[in-house]
This record gives structure tokens, C-alpha cells and sequence, in this order.
């Protein structure tokens, strides 16, 4: 069915869909757009008594302390303990923090947060000797104890990777210092949170109508689709007019985030910042820098999808609010709920009946948290435990952009459904650089659906033209973040202050290098770091980049293979972190020793510009 033959009609339990209107509390949303977290704990009750109880359980894991090269037994014992304690917690941290993100401002969820997040410390803590104990062992005897008891098994590749990283885990003590100053070393990344999600407050605008609409982030893109230009521009300066009131403390939460970085990196023995992030995923550097460089190399391509986009849109000048509005003119519609699960339905059908039937479980079992409320985290993520479903957050706004998103995220959810299903606990940590590539196959697959589906040459453009968006997004712009946690990590190892002014000369540098061809580059656009939450997790948004390349090879695999790339595909989401990335990739049939999974990608998009630029 074509995207605009689809009913356009507004969903009655979605009042947001109304960008003029006011968010709604939580109490406004109905039970049927709500995750359920009552999966993981019946009530609050069961919470703190599950809490209390790993409070007193998590002191049995010390008495394995200086046994476990004793016997293959006392070290299978320790491992279990460790994972079921472990997976508990993570339980328990879990359910509060979602909590929490369904509203910033309840006082009761930010201490369940708070007490789960120095449970989980305190466990780290009486963990943190089983590493160290075990790289003091002989690596034969371990090796031994693995061949010959077969519950080791399951560990055989974390105790093997303990041993590649021989060089940088420490003492016992060492260790067990740094578990417990996890807490405090991580609190930028939740005063940047409580900041910019409970207390920050953004002014209201004129629409194109004339009436007063409430700016919030939720709603921040939607505004910068609108064809009115005086929506776009309110909507832009409204937004960084306000960060850049909060840009002396944001900058230095971020840059206490980054003093974390460098200090965990000395510690440990590393040469950086960015050494010490990508040995986690057994990344070379090589691959990071490889990618800004193979994206640099291809600017003169984005400054033509720039060139294309003035064009369109008739305009003298491109401005940065410009950027994200359909190039091709069609009529606001209303794109439900149920519309959207259907859409993603039909768009996954490449993957198979079994993944469409478990995805669907996503939506009948309260999976899925759809609706913006007041204080509700911003964005949209997948998270849950080992021990839970995944759960899903939205933001929906009943746009073309939110369906996408709702693919992207089950992604994410399907990854570690299959993951959780094949994998033990151990093995159940997918690495963040194989992470992102799940949720683009989806992306990928309803896009060239969609494309497909076209009734007629104008929607067919504006479908390529939201291709070519996913792909400026999720690859030059992520290598662009990536390029500045690059530069200001290297400031940081340099001794050099990051000042509010240093971070915004460093972004507007890269914003120039990027735009400035084509675009008239706003000065408010040098604000726009403060805006990153990624940026507290360091080195984190390069896979997004990586993650799209290597979706895109494998959606070409699926498109021409059919079953076995379908079967292959599978099998990798099922792998978990039961090898490193680049070897569950390359069984998927992507190989990054090369630039050639970047380089397709470049082609790819190469090609839909092409095709774009004949329809206009």
C-alpha cells in the first residue's frame, strides 16, 4: 500500500500528534501505549525486597576469593554466582531506571536509580578480583580446567579475551578502587541528563499559523521539517539560544566526562582515550581512522546532495535550518500508531516469517513505551535485561521519521531477543560496534520498501530523499561527531582546557569543513555538541556510521541471496558477545580489514542522488 493512500487519521490517544498542543502527563497516556514493566517486578514492592536481597546475597561471591586456579569446579561455581547476582542487579537497575525515564521529575524513581546504580558498584567492587586472580593463574591450567569441565565452556572466550587484555587489568586492589569509583566517574553523564531532560525548559514559538507552540527536543525535528522557513528559524534559535544559556555547565560536565576518559586510560595502561575504548570491541584504530578518512574523501559528494537540496527547496541560500526538510513538497500526514506497525510489518518481510512473527510480540507484549509525556528521557532507545524481554522508548509524533525510528529500535530488539535466547549471560553483552548494524538493516529494508511501494515520481522522490537523509545522518553526520570526540580527546591528553569557547570553535570548525561549500553556516550551529548525549559515552558514535555501512552490505546480500544471507544474518544476531565484532561481521559477510564496506556505502548513496536528481 502506498505511503499516501494510507487513512489520514489523527490517533484519539495521541493528543501530541498536535504539535501546538501541550504535553500531556503521564496519566493522560493510555495503558495500551505504555511498556510494562510489571514483567520485570510485579510492583514497586517486589522491587525493594529484590534489592534487599541481593544487598545481603552479594557478600557469598568474596569467599571464592584466592580458589578459583583450585579446581575447574570452584571456578564454575564463582562464574555462576558472579552471573546470577550480576544479571539480578542488572534487573534491578533496569526496572528503576525506566522508571525514572518515564518521568524525570519523580523523586521516589530517581532514588531507585540511585540505590540500583550503587548496588551494582558495590557488586562490581566484590567482583573485581575474579579478573585479576584469574590472569595470575597459569593460563595452561585455566586452559585445562576449560577442556575438561564442560560448563566452562560458555567462558572460553571470555577467559580467553581476560588474556588478550593481560596488560591493562590491574591488582585486586586496583581493581576493586576503580569498581567502586564507578558511581562518582560516571555522574557527568546524569547531570547532563537531569539537566537537559528535567530542568532545562524551552520557550514556546510561533507556528505557521500564528499560535503559540511548546519547543521541546521531542519535538525539535518536527519543527525543522515544517515548510514554513520563520517555523524553522524560531524553532533553531529557540533551541540553541537555550543550550548556549547552560553552555559554561554543560561544558563542564562534558569535560569531566573526558577527564574520566584520560584518567581510566593512564590507569590502565593505555596510549589514550580512544586506545582504551576500541580495545574493549578488539577495533585497531586503524578502522576509526580509516572512516573519517574515507568520509573526508567523499565531501565533494555530500556538498552535490547540498547543491541538489538548494535547488529544490528554491532558495538563494541554505541555511543550517534548512537541512532537514522534505526537498520534495507533500501534504502533512498523520501516520498513526497502528499504521506505523503495520508499515514496519510489511517492510521487514525480507528477514522471514519467523522474524515477523517474534517481532510481533514486540507490540502485543508490552514491549514498547510509544508516546512523549511531560519529563519523559528524549530520544528513543532499546534497552531491558538478560533476565527480561527488551523494552523499547519513543517519542512518537506520527511522522515518517518516527515509523523509521520504531524499525531502528526493534531492531535493537530483536537483536537482543535472539541473542538472550542463544546465549549465556557471559556471552550476552553484544559489543557496541556490531550494536547499531540490527537497527539499520530494519531502517534500510522499510526505506527500500517504501521506495518500491511509490505510486508516483513525486513520492518516490521524497522517499530517496529520506534515504539520502538516513544516510547523511547516520554516516557523515555520526563521523562528524566522531572527528570532534577525536579532536577534543586528543585536547584533553594534550593538557589543553576545554572551555565552552574551545568546544564550539572545535564543532564549527567541523560544521565549515562539512557545509560551509554549499551552506551559510549559522553561528548558533556552534552550540550544537551540548545537544550530544552520546558524547558521554566516548567513541561510541563512530558505529553508528560503521553500523549503517555494514547494514547496507548486508540488505544488498538479502536483496540478491534471499534465504541463506537471511540465514547468515540470523545467525549473527544471534552471536552475542560470543566472539569479537569483526568476526561475527565477516560471518555476515562483511569484512572491515577494508574500506570497501564504507566505499559501498558511499556508492549506495552515490546512486540514490543519481536517481533523485533525474525525478527533480
Amino acid at each position: 500500500m502506498s505511503l499516501y493512500n494510507m487513512v489520514n487519521s489523527a490517533n484519539a490517544a495521541a493528543p501530541q500528534s498536535n504539535a501546538a498542543s501541550r504535553i500531556p502527563p503521564r496519566s493522560q497516556i493510555a495503558p495500551e501505549f505504555k511498556w510494562r514493566l510489571e514483567d520485570i517486578f510485579a510492583d514497586d514492592g517486589v522491587w525493594e525486597r529484590e534489592h534487599a536481597s541481593l544487598s545481603a546475597e552479594k557478600d557469598k561471591l568474596a569467599s571464592f576469593r584466592g580458589k578459583l586456579a583450585d579446581s575447574a569446579a570452584i571456578l564454575l561455581e564463582c562464574l555462576r554466582t558472579r552471573d546470577d547476582i550480576i544479571s539480578r542487579c542488572q534487573n534491578v537497575y533496569v526496572y528503576a531506571k525506566m522508571r525514572r525515564d518515564e518521568d524525570n521529575a519523580i523523586g521516589e524513581y530517581q532514588a531507585y536509580a540511585d540505590m540500583a546504580l550503587s548496588l551494582y558498584t558495590e557488586v562490581s567492587a566484590i567482583c573485581s578480583f575474579i579478573a585479576p586472580e584469574l590472569l595470575r593463574a597459569d593460563r595452561a591450567t585455566i586452559e585445562s580446567y576449560i577442556a575438561e569441565n564442560e560448563g566452562l565452556s560458555v567462558y572460553a572466550h571470555y577467559i580467553g579475551d581476560l588474556f588478550r587484555q593481560r596488560g591493562h587489568i590491574l591488582s585486586d586492589r586496583e581493581e576493586e578502587i576503580l569498581a567502586l569509583a564507578g558511581e562518582p566517574l560516571n555522574s557527568a553523564d546524569d547531570i547532563y541528563t537531569m539537566l537537559t531532560c528535567a530542568d532545562m525548559k524551552f520557550p514556546d514559538i510561533k507556528d505557521e499559523s500564528g499560535n503559540d507552540a511548546e519547543l521541546s527536543e521531542g519535538r525539535y525535528i518536527r519543527y525543522l521539517e515544517n515548510p514554513d522557513r520563520g517555523v524553522r528559524e524560531r524553532a533553531f534559535n529557540g533551541m540553541y539560544g537555550t543550550y548556549a544559556g547552560f553552555r559554561n555547565t554543560i561544558a563542564a560536565s562534558l569535560s569531566a566526562s573526558i577527564k574520566k576518559d584520560k584518567f581510566l586510560s593512564g590507569v590502565r595502561k593505555y596510549g589514550s582515550s580512544i586506545e582504551m575504548s576500541l580495545d574493549e570491541n578488539n577495533i585497531p584504530i586503524a578502522l576509526y581512522d580509516r572512516l573519517i578518512e574515507t568520509i573526508d574523501a567523499n565531501l565533494g559528494l555530500f556538498g552535490r546532495y547540498l547543491r541538489l537540496r538548494k535547488r529544490a527547496l528554491g532558495l538563494s541560500e541554505l541555511r543550517m535550518f534548512d537541512l532537514y526538510v522534505p526537498i520534495v513538497s507533500k501534504p502533512e500526514r498523520v501516520i498513526t500508531y497502528d499504521q506505523a506497525k503495520e508499515y514496519v510489518c510489511k517492510g521487514l518481510a525480507p528477514l522471514g516469517a519467523v522474524y515477523t512473527d517474534d517481532m510481533k510480540k514486540a507490540f502485543a507484549d508490552g514491549w514498547i513505551d510509544v508516546y512523549e509525556n511531560a519529563n519523559k528521557t528524549n530520544g528513543a532507545y532499546c534497552w531491558g535485561s538478560y533476565l527480561s524481554h527488551p523494552y523499547v522508548l519513543l517519542n512518537y509524533q506520527s511522522r515518517l521519521n518516527d515509523v523509521l525510528t520504531l524499525a531502528h529500535e526493534l531492531g535493537h530488539a530483536m537483536h537482543s531477543y535472539y541473542t538472550n535466547k542463544t546465549q549465556a549471560f557471559i556471552n550476552s553483552d553484544k559489543k557496541i560496534f556490531v550494536a547499531e548494524v540490527a537497527s539499520t538493516v530494519n531502517e534500510s529494508l522499510l526505506i527500500e520498501h517504501l521506495i518500491k511501494c511509490a505510486s508516483d515520481r513525486s513520492e518516490k522522490a521524497y522517499l530517496l530523499n529520506l534515504l539520502l537523509e538516513s544516510i547523511r545522518g547516520t554516516l557523515f553526520r555520526q563521523t562528524m561527531f566522531a572527528e570532534f570526540e577525536r579532536i577534543v580527546h586528543g585536547k584533553m591528553k594534550e593538557g589543553a582546557a576545554l572551555t565552552p569557547d574551545v568546544f564550539s570553535s572545535i564543532y564549527k570548525g567541523l560544521v565549515d569543513k562539512y557545509f560551509a561549500s554549499e551552506v551559510s553556516v549559522n553561528p548558533e550551529i556552534a552550540m550544537e555538541w551540548a545537544r550530544i548525549p552520546h558524547f558521554y559515552t566516548a567513541f561510541y558514535v563512530y558505529q553508528y556510521a560503521t553500523g549503517i555501512s555494514a547494514a547496507m552490505s548486508i540488505t544488498r546480500r538479502i536483496k540478491s541471496e534471499g534465504a541463506p544471507a537471511v540465514d547468515r544474518y540470523l545467525r549473527f544476531l544471534a552471536g552475542g558477545g560470543g566472539d569479537y565484532p569483526l568476526e561475527l561481521l565477516r560471518g555476515a559477510g562483511v569484512d572491515y580489514s577494508t574500506p570497501e564496506p564504507v566505499e559501498g556505502a558511499m556508492r549506495a548513496f552515490e546512486e540514490a542522488l543519481n536517481e533523485l536528481e533525474n525525478l527533480i
